[in-house]
């Protein structure tokens, strides 16, 4: 049985080790991240979808090794690349932490190894930058070390897909790398769906999470014209979802957050530029997506001061959920976040709770969750991400007036305005 490398071991690369180790695979998982080997070697979960339990059973076992040393990889068949691809402050592609694990593994490979990269990324990246990094460094990539591309699919915090159902996109530089990614990949995905080229299966990520993108930031505008027109969207939205053909509901929130979404229209939005073309939707959908965390602040003033005869001096707000979605720990290009930040530049007393984030650093001052103890000292209690771990019927029972901008309570209430 084949040996399988993972660099990164974050959202997308400790789930898939996990995956190959479930089916008798020996596993080798290289982060350097000290944060992540402190944890791990404490037999604790870095990741809040997975429980402590499965990391002690994984460092119990003599099939897995989690390490930051790069030597491993001479020990591996299949080096599989999981690493962040963010965007550089000039809202570019940054490929900086593909090209760290490409260097640091170098010394390390060996003849008929495969190389799979898994980061989400611009059309051209597998062929036109590893491919040639690897011949400049004495390779030659399809013959003597294969190479291809298969963009991750999970969606965190979601129990309804497991992970192996979802269809798995691969694809290789010729039909060698591709014919070994399929007989991988077949190990532990249900359904494997091959394409013809690298840069097929890298724009395919791009286009789906880029729709989803455009779909979200167009509800969102939606629901601010509802909010003119005194119309509850979410009615809306579910009288409109009753059609079988045609519609596909998304909801309203404080903006689009996580690593993938935000970031995946950019990079085709880069590309695109490159060819002087250019991606009028991307560009709209930014900029509503960006002024998002700015009117729900809007929002939240107006309220604040509709109410004014409630407050008391030591109430302020408390903002309920920071994270980018629901039920992970993630603050990456978090809105909720961007809120919070927000409402401090105009507010004295703003304080949050979530299950998921006991404590974080903003401007230097680092922020601690709050004990539920009493809702009602808050002025308003602002929902921005609907953890199932949260006590709404407390909230509702306890707080003045909340600001539910998840639909949490599905009707009104004499305390609660929704978004």
């Amino acid at each position: 049985m084949k040996t399988i490398g993972i660099i990164g071991l974050g959202y997308v690369g400790l789930p898939l080790a996990l995956m190959f180790h479930s089916k008798g695979f020996p596993v080798v998982g290289i982060d350097i991240d000290p944060d992540k080997l402190a944890l791990y070697h404490k037999g604790r979960s870095y990741l809040s979808t997975i429980e402590d339990k499965v990391i002690t059973e994984l460092k119990m076992s003599d099939r897995f090794t989690f390490s930051d040393n790069y030597s491993l990889i001479s020990k591996v068949d299949v080096i599989i690349i999981c690493v962040p691809t963010p965007l550089s402050e000039k809202e570019e592609p940054e490929l900086v932490y593909i090209f760290s694990a490409m260097s640091s593994m170098l010394p390390y490979l060996k003849k008929d190894q495969l190389i799979v990269l898994e980061s989400s990324t611009y059309p051209g990246t597998t062929e036109d930058e590893i491919v040639p990094f690897l011949q400049k460094n004495g390779w030659a990539p399809g013959e003597d070390i294969l190479v291809g591309y298969s963009p991750e699919r999970i969606d965190p915090g979601n129990t309804t897909h497991a992970h192996q159902d979802i269809p798995k996109i691969i694809s290789g530089i010729n039909d060698q790398s591709l014919n070994e990614i399929k007989a991988v990949y077949e190990q532990i995905f249900k359904t494997l769906i091959p394409v013809s080229t690298p840069r097929v299966a890298e724009i395919t990520k791009l286009v789906e999470n880029t729709q989803r993108f455009i779909n979200i930031s167009f509800i969102n505008e939606i629901s601010k014209l509802c909010h003119e027109l005194d119309i509850d969207i979410w009615e809306v939205i579910s009288a409109a979802g009753t059609k079988p053909y045609g519609f596909t509901p998304y909801y309203p929130s404080s903006g689009i957050g996580g690593h993938c979404i935000p970031v995946d229209p950019l990079y085709l939005k880069w590309k695109a530029d490159q060819h002087n073309f250019k991606l009028n939707f991307v560009e709209l959908a930014k900029k509503v997506n960006d002024i998002q965390p700015t009117y729900i602040v809007q929002r939240v003033n107006e309220l604040m001061l509709m109410n004014q005869t409630n407050q008391s001096e030591a109430g302020g707000i408390l903002v309920v959920g920071l994270t980018y979605k629901p039920n992970v720990n993630d603050l990456r290009e978090s809105r909720p976040l961007k809120v919070f930040e927000l409402l401090l530049n105009k507010h004295d007393q703003v304080h949050f709770y979530d299950p998921y984030v006991k404590e974080f650093t903003l401007n230097g001052e680092v922020h601690s969750s709050q004990d539920l103890d009493r809702f009602e000292q808050y002025d308003l209690v602002l929902i921005l991400s609907d953890h199932d771990r949260i006590n709404y019927d407390r909230i509702l029972q306890s707080a003045k007036l909340i600001f539910d901008t998840k639909n949490c309570y599905k009707k009104n209430y004499p305390n609660v305005k929704r978004l």
